[in-house]
């Protein structure tokens, strides 16, 4: 019998895969970085050729690593970068066009249009979402209209559009699979999240034919079979999920009220609001957190475009860290006179603000600034702009929530950072045994599909906690600094 499960988590900055036993403990991993570009001011590209390079040297690499077949997988889970559009041709497979990522911004004028023209309530109404480039339509019209004939091929019916999850599964089942589930299509603006359909009306709002889109499916589904010579062997793929969204699986946040958070390249935090689509009133997102059995569970999300970003900015664009891990030591180290504040807007601002205009700005340098105050100017941002979504959040959610928040994800190693953000958000932080938790919610999904992982209740039971950050900080001095953090950001937007 087969025991293991495959996860494929592409992400932005790099992809890794992750092989689970039937138990859900790792027995390898393979991380693969690749190159990002930045062709103008506040564009983002991949090229879809080291994503797709990437996601099969580590999945081959994990597979080496434990010494197994194909045979011994029984299923792989992929879970990925959302809103990241690629457009590709339908009979070679090949990309028209570099991939423009989610934090891309090249479409910000004719978001800003749609809003002058009175769209953005109806948008919302039927997706959840706000008229942001942060979103897929935006980035596929784009593209048709740029590359030199690709409107009339995609009306012909010879262009496909996917997120990454539905262009890695193209590639991986040869072509025969153009699908997608739940939790992406929510992400792409053109699909109905009550009706559970790519809505006609946006599609021709935005201009894109519906014959480029992919079937959405449950997060847990047949989505197709690897082809033979990519790993020795036929594997299903049997679970697909927006990396968030994945992250919420892994995290168990099962239950109505339920809150986690993941501090990746960007940070994004979610409440499970059950079978409620709640329409926000704080700028928040309403989305699809995964689809079972046909029946969507949805979330309310908020969305920050920068979190380890600016870590990675540290260190690759200033030079000031030769390790992300050691931005917790400096800041750590950093004067408590020197209150540095960091609104690091490099691509816009997400949720709650959405400013797709403004860019970074520091304030309160002095002589004495140096790396140690940058490095907690850059970790304290992410704190403080983790409390503007939970704010919003307790605006928008009246029912019960937790008042523990699940974090996960690359900068919750440091034991710093989870301080701060419990001492900042005036509430509990847990960080789970498992750190892997976006790879983890993506085999759960592979595995419950191929029947040898248990339903989502049985699977909650097993979650555990690694460690419980309790606030420590004076309610004077947290009021002062996120007071502070407020008035930066209002000195920042790009209308003020």
């Amino acid at each position: 019998m087969s025991e293991y499960i495959l996860a494929i988590d592409q992400g932005t900055t790099s992809s890794r895969a992750i092989l689970f036993d039937e138990k859900l403990k790792i027995k390898a991993v393979s991380q693969q970085e690749f190159t990002q570009h930045f062709p103008n001011s506040g564009w983002v590209e991949h090229d879809p050729e080291d994503i797709w390079e990437s996601v099969v040297s580590t999945c081959r690499a994990v597979m080496e690593t434990a010494g197994i077949q194909a045979s011994d997988i029984a299923a792989i889970g992929i879970t990925n970068q959302r809103e990241t559009t690629i457009v590709w041709d339908r009979l070679t497979g090949i990309p028209i066009h570099p991939a423009i990522v989610w934090q891309d911004r090249r479409t910000a004028k004719v978001c800003t249009q749609l809003k002058s023209d009175g769209h953005e309530n109806d948008v919302s109404a039927r997706t959840g979402l706000l008229l942001d480039p942060y979103f897929s339509a935006t980035k596929i019209a784009w593209i048709l209209d740029q590359v030199d004939g690709a409107r009339q091929r995609a009306e012909d019916g010879q262009l496909c559009f996917g997120t990454v999850d539905s262009f890695l599964l193209w590639r991986l089942t040869g072509g025969k699979s153009h699908a997608t589930d739940a939790t992406n299509a929510s992400r792409t603006m053109l699909y109905d999240i009550h009706e559970g359909i790519w809505s006609p009306h946006l599609c021709d709002l935005f201009g894109v034919p519906e014959t480029m889109l992919p079937t959405v499916m449950d997060s847990a589904a047949e989505f197709g079979t690897t082809e033979p010579d990519l790993f020795g062997g036929p594997i299903r793929i049997t679970g697909i999920a927006g990396d968030q969204q994945a992250a919420t699986i892994g995290q168990a946040c099962f239950e109505p009220g339920m809150m986690k958070s993941t501090y990746g390249t960007g940070c994004f935090a979610l409440l499970n609001t059950g079978s409620q689509a709640i329409r926000s009133k704080n700028r928040l997102l309403t989305t699809i957190a995964y689809q079972l059995d046909g029946k969507p569970v949805y979330a309310l999300e908020g969305s920050i475009f920068i979190a380890g970003a600016a870590v990675q900015w540290l260190r690759d664009g200033l030079g000031l860290i030769d390790d992300a891990a050691r931005s917790g030591v400096l800041a750590a180290e950093a004067d408590p006179n020197d209150n540095v504040y960091l609104v690091p807007a490099f691509t816009g601002l997400g949720a709650p603000y959405w400013d797709a205009d403004c860019r970074g700005a520091m304030f309160g340098l002095t002589r004495n600034s140096g790396p140690e105050e940058f490095c907690r100017a850059a970790l304290e941002a992410v704190c403080y702009q983790t409390r503007d979504l939970l704010e919003a959040m307790r605006g928008d959610w009246h029912s019960p929530a937790s008042t523990v928040l699940r974090a996960d994800g690359g900068m919750v190693a440091s034991d710093w950072m989870m301080q701060r953000l419990a001492d900042i958000l005036d509430a509990p932080v847990d960080r789970p045994e498992i750190a892997e938790t976006t790879a983890l919610g993506a085999a759960y999904l592979a595995g419950l599909q191929a029947d040898i992982l248990p339903a989502p209740e049985t699977f909650a039971a097993t979650w555990a906690r690694e460690k419980r950050f309790t606030p420590a900080m004076g309610d004077e001095e947290r009021t002062r600094k996120y007071s502070g953090w407020q008035d930066a950001v209002r000195r920042t937007l790009s209308e003020r």
